[in-house]
């Protein structure tokens, strides 16, 4: 198996991450992202509304990439839900590099983690309410896409590291 990997920088919980069955709300070119075998998922602990205890920069978890689906994150409509058919819990300290983008396509050997030296374990099922989001999700999937305005500068805001009160955009008809 290739050690091709996307690395995403999250302040999403471990727990959370489980319970939906992936790492998600992810910006991403879908048919690339799908021919990578592993997603590493490194915590932003800088991030107002950061969930887990580990390290900022640091490896947590290791996953098996099931499928790339659309988001079932509530107002992230059009980004994307990396999910994952196995998990490897690991602290691998200081594997982000302050990268501008939180989503990285890599190799495992890039980001100092040797899978043969991980513990897999299945996925759990995602708690009832996710599994119901995402259902409703796959179904919409071939919706057309629609940004808004409000979107956008989140989008940039997150991108550029500023609030969305700094983000100006302009429409020309």
């Amino acid at each position: 198996m290739s050690d091709k990997a996307i690395a995403v920088f999250t302040f999403k919980s471990r727990e959370y991450i489980l319970a939906i069955g992936g790492t998600n709300s992810w910006a991403l070119n879908r048919p690339h992202a799908r021919t990578f075998p592993w997603v590493v998922c490194c915590r932003n602990a800088n991030h107002a509304a950061a969930e887990g205890a580990e390290p900022h920069g640091s490896a947590f978890l290791v996953g098996r990439v099931e499928d790339i689906i659309p988001s079932p994150e509530p107002g992230w409509e059009h980004r994307w839900l990396i999910k994952m058919s196995e998990v490897a819990e690991v602290a691998v300290p200081q594997v982000w590099q302050g990268w501008r983008n939180p989503v990285r396509y890599t190799t495992l050997e890039d980001l100092g983690i040797d899978p043969n030296s991980l513990t897999f374990k299945p996925m759990p099922a995602p708690a009832e309410a996710a599994l119901a989001e995402i259902e409703e999700i796959e179904q919409a999937e071939d919706a057309p896409f629609m940004l808004t305005i409000a979107r956008a500068k989140e989008g940039l805001a997150n991108a550029f590291g500023v609030t969305t009160d700094a983000v100006e955009i302009t429409i020309r008809g």
